[in-house]
């Protein structure tokens, strides 16, 4: 997309990119296309997105925090990177953005934007974008396939939780260990105690992409299997789930407070609960995904409802937990030692991710997605949203 804000009246014109990336949906914009002060463009971006609305009827999201997803690209800022991209994570029904994390499956669709935008040079076959992530200050490296000079959308690659197939993104963080806390292992222990108001209950804390907190299934009285509505039902559990959230933020040095926490990175730490291999239900589809089709199962809370199906930052993290012994993740799955590859069952399928960690240091945490533009165009905000009151 071309050009930048357009006053017409009482409205502007911003153009603007929607797309499909991984498990999730996102606007995409360059960083030219809003204001330079920070206050004016967070209120521009709450009016694009319809915020805070639970319905955000009068913007472009869809009311979920999967779909409630901003990529702000930009030029380099750095040498080793071909562009700059900002992850917010947009409230639905406040007016908080949450710029503390990544999201794994939006930074796929980085590659691609930045390809088709001419922001990169093509290369014909597979292009390499290296994407400096603002957020955590980290490069991540993205492999794209390239036709007649534009990231190529159809293909084989399946993932669950978007229908149908298309051409694989390969995403790697492996360089993104320690982005949020400086560490690997943010409190230097494989595993912590987190007092609750249930009591104490057994934690690992891992900084890969994004920081995430593990549990066991059977600690938050959990079976590990369940469906996004027995667990958003549940309002004991999500409430459990929320305090160790706080708590391990605050625990991991990421948050002061565990007020801090809660109003002002309501999005990271995410916190997960897992258990060893299980037969469940698809929620999507009603089919049984068995055991011998994962290493374990997982639920993944983000935004203090279940994530769907599984982030994307969430991925590399759990996959670099998994091949740290001792681990809560490393714990319940069968076998480890002798895996790379690793299968993680989510609500809605099954993820596959690639680890690797030796003496502390994290060789490789990918993992496959795809993406797919969806729509370009304008989109037009009440500039009193932003402005006040114009005469």
């Amino acid at each position: 997309m071309n050009g930048g804000m357009s006053d017409m009246s009482d409205q502007m014109r911003i153009p603007c990119v929607i797309m499909r990336a991984g498990t999730s949906k996102g606007i995409f914009i360059k960083e030219n296309d809003l204001p330079k002060d920070q206050a004016l463009r967070d209120k521009t971006i709450l009016a694009i997105f319809g915020s805070p609305d639970v319905r955000q009827i009068d913007g472009l999201a869809g009311a979920d925090p999967l779909t409630s997803k901003l990529a702000i690209i930009g030029p380099s800022t750095r040498d080793d990177a071909d562009v700059d991209y900002t992850f917010g994570q947009v409230s639905i029904d406040g007016t908080v953005i949450d710029y503390s994390g990544n999201c794994g499956n939006i930074s796929s669709g980085v590659g691609p934007f930045a390809i088709d935008e001419s922001m990169v040079r093509a290369e014909e076959g597979v292009t390499m974008v290296r994407i400096h992530n603002t957020n955590t200050g980290k490069i991540l490296r993205a492999e794209v396939e390239v036709r007649d000079g534009k990231a190529v959308v159809s293909g084989n690659c399946k993932i669950d939780g978007v229908p149908g197939t298309s051409a694989p993104i390969l995403m790697d963080f492996a360089s993104t260990a320690g982005a949020a806390t400086g560490k690997l292992l943010p409190t230097g222990n494989v595993v912590d105690v987190i007092e609750t108001s249930k009591g104490a209950i057994e934690a690992s804390m891992v900084d890969v992409a994004n920081p995430c907190i593990f549990v066991r299934a059977s600690d938050v009285g959990m079976k590990g299997t369940e469906t996004p509505s027995e667990i958003n039902g549940n309002k004991a559990l999500l409430e459990l789930l929320e305090e160790l959230r706080a708590k391990g933020a605050v625990m991991m040095g990421k948050c002061k407070t565990e007020e801090e926490a809660r109003t002002k990175s309501p999005a990271f730490p995410m916190i997960c609960f897992v258990t060893a291999p299980a037969d469940y239900t698809d929620f999507t589809t009603g089919n049984t995904i068995k055991a011998d089709e994962v290493d374990f199962v997982a639920r993944l809370m983000f935004m203090q409802v279940l994530h769907k199906t599984y982030a994307g930052t969430a991925t590399a993290c759990t996959g670099a937990a998994a091949k740290i012994p001792g681990t809560i993740v490393n714990q319940v799955i069968p076998d480890i030692e002798h895996k790379t590859r690793i299968r993680i069952g989510h609500p809605a399928g099954v993820l596959p991710v690639v680890a690797d960690v030796k003496d502390g240091h994290v060789e490789k945490a990918a993992f496959e997605r795809t993406a797919r533009r969806i729509m370009e165009g304008y989109v037009y905000v009440e500039t009193s949203k932003i402005y006040g009151k114009q005469p």
